[in-house]
């Protein structure tokens, strides 16, 4: 796969604030005229995300969905649950806690992730407005 397959697929995950499907994003890329299969959209997430360059989550119903990375250090998300809308955000509290846990057990190269799911202060307010 060209870098320039990878590059595309990056550039339309720049242009979101959500975490997208493999599907959505190969959809928008052929509606802007992108000769590009969706085997070649999945390797360049993989190439994307084994990169640290993507961030990948997976649904409740197991689908991995991805979104291109605000930061590079190690960080969790909060995302809502009706738009979407992302913010990653530190956690030290959970780093402390994930290698207090894994010491405790005799675990080293502890690593986790984490994701706080709630619904985002426009989506409640739309929800309120009824």
């Amino acid at each position: 796969m060209t870098t320039n397959r990878r590059q595309a697929v990056r550039k339309v995950l720049a242009g979101s604030t959500s975490f997208r499907s493999a599907q959505d994003i190969y959809a928008e890329m052929r509606a802007g005229g992108a000769k590009i299969g969706l085997t070649t959209v999945y390797r360049a997430l993989q190439a994307l995300s084994d990169a640290g360059e993507i961030d990948v989550l997976r649904t409740d119903d197991g689908e991995a969905v991805y979104r291109a990375c605000a930061t590079g250090s190690h960080h969790h998300h909060l995302v809502c649950r009706r738009c979407g809308r992302t913010v990653e955000v530190a956690g030290p509290d959970v780093e402390r806690w994930a290698e207090s846990v894994g010491a405790e057990h005799g675990f080293t190269d502890v690593t986790h992730t984490v994701e706080v799911f709630g619904t985002c202060s426009s989506c409640s307010a739309a929800v309120r407005a009824g």
